[in-house]
């Protein structure tokens, strides 16, 4: 790729412009509609975080009550984040999130660094964390009352996460379908816990909530690190942007799809929350290493076998959604050859196939092993680069006025948004400054890897020769994207 080429993504061609291929190009076909779109997102969203964060909550916040004001100032925060990325899907209708915004707000390369961050970082972990959740719950069935092999989870794991790739690979609309499937299942094993912990609630099992507001073991120190635990398992919201260009309709669809979605995942992870402390105290929710598991223990007794089940699928689901939006994400002109040349589409369904390097990356973090550092950086460098993205928001609305917009929040919204982000991610930096320094480490990797590949245009030809070989592309039925 050229310097020209490279520029041309924030200038000629970019994503200001509504881009209209002609009749003969191969793109992606608009097949995400209302209700597919809104799976995608609760699919996404609703995964292992439900059964992880609440732990985290609860530690950093010091009571019930503090707990579940803090999960609804997530779901609020969120929500507010989903409406200011809404805007921006409806006004720059291109594929690619966080990248496209920033491309055209703040030019090439912070859009760069924002990308790289995502592919080298943030998906690997994130994903890891999911597909590691997934191999423990789908094998707990097998092995309780004893502890399961590492090993074992790891093999799940890496089964796991390839079922999710040939699929995605295979079909748009088959994926689609198995996530709405996977999204009911979802919802299903949510039910599975709010319904008993309501119904023991109501039967007068109310003694965990009292003094719910008790303050004492709450520092505002470990605040951030509370909403970082709480938006964790909200993240997701913003995946549907990453497929703009596949949505029906999508001034109507986007906004909609995001509201009902938050709306629906807010209210689940309440009741959720309130369900796990009918049964169980602060310090007995502490004391636990997987939460629902514990909560299924002392209500179904022996058919609690069926609750990391329904978590598997759960995770399985956020697995399919997090993967079918990373490869529309790599999917983008501005990748370096290694990375964005092996994207390709399959000429009979149409959807883009992640490169292997970014796959690799994800298997690497799951054998690796400990990856629950690269988790406490993570959401410091998720934050700070989605507040700079509702920031462009801002910019673009004093640079762009009469750039078309289907679909405007009020102001107050991502001024809101963006303060709170701000506040929540510097004031981090004094609860845990040595990760919020690796994220910047890993940020400022990504400054070299442009000037080489990007502004000076170095790409080994060997390398493309053996990306761009005719005979792979025969093989795997597969053509470059136009």
């Amino acid at each position: 790729m050229d310097k020209n080429r490279a520029q041309s993504d924030g200038q000629q061609n970019g994503p200001l412009q509504d881009q209209r291929g002609s009749p003969d190009r191969l793109e992606l076909g608009r097949k995400v509609t209302l209700l597919r779109g809104v799976s995608i997102i609760v699919g996404t969203i609703i995964g292992a975080g439900i059964f992880i964060s609440p732990k985290g909550v609860v530690r950093h916040s010091g009571s019930i009550g503090v707990s579940l004001l803090v999960w609804i100032a997530c779901g609020v925060l969120s929500l507010f984040g989903a409406l200011c990325y809404a805007e921006l899907g409806t006004c720059i209708k291109k594929s690619g999130g966080h990248y496209t915004y920033i491309l055209a707000a703040f030019g090439p390369q912070m859009a760069f660094i924002r990308l790289w961050v995502e592919l080298v970082a943030l998906r690997p972990a994130a994903m890891a964390v999911i597909s590691l959740a997934f191999g423990q719950y789908i094998l707990e069935p097998l092995f309780m009352p004893c502890a399961i092999p590492p090993l074992a989870v790891k093999l799940a794991t890496t089964i796991g996460i390839t079922a999710v790739m040939y699929l995605n690979a295979m079909s748009v609309t088959w994926s689609a379908r198995v996530q709405i499937f996977l999204t009911f299942s979802k919802l299903l094993a949510i039910a599975i816990i709010v319904v008993p912990g309501l119904y023991l609630i109501m039967t007068g099992e109310t003694s965990n909530f009292e003094n719910a507001f008790d303050t004492s073991r709450m520092q505002l120190s470990g605040m951030p690190l509370a909403f970082y635990s709480g938006m964790y398992a909200y993240a997701g919201w913003f995946y549907l942007n990453f497929v703009t260009e596949e949505i029906e309709n999508p001034e109507r669809t986007l906004p909609l799809a995001i509201s009902i979605s938050m709306a629906v995942v807010t209210s689940c992870y309440m009741l959720t929350n309130v369900a796990y402390f009918s049964v169980m105290s602060v310090d007995e929710l502490l004391a636990s290493d997987a939460v629902a598991v514990t909560f299924a223990d002392r209500v179904y007794g022996g058919f609690s076998v069926a609750v990391p089940v329904f978590v598997a699928l759960s995770c399985f689901g956020s697995m399919n959604g997090s993967l079918f939006a990373l490869a529309r994400y790599c999917n983008l002109s501005s990748l370096p050859a290694p990375l964005s040349s092996p994207t390709h589409l399959f000429p009979h369904h149409h959807p883009p196939l992640s490169s292997p390097p970014t796959l690799f990356i994800h298997l690497l973090q799951i054998f690796v092993g400990d990856i629950y550092g690269l988790l406490n950086f993570m959401s410091f460098m998720r934050w700070l680069f989605i507040a700079v993205v509702v920031l462009g928001l801002l910019y673009l609305r004093y640079t762009h006025p009469d750039l078309p917009r289907p679909f405007k929040v009020p102001l107050f919204i991502p001024v809101i948004f963006c303060l709170t982000c701000f506040f929540m991610v510097f004031l981090s930096l004094f609860s845990d400054p040595v990760n919020t320094g690796i994220g910047f480490a890993i940020s400022l990797t990504g400054l070299p890897v442009y000037y080489i590949f990007i502004q000076y245009s170095y790409q080994p030809k060997w390398l493309l020769k053996a990306l761009s070989n005719r005979a792979l592309q025969i093989v795997l039925e597969v053509v470059p994207a136009d």
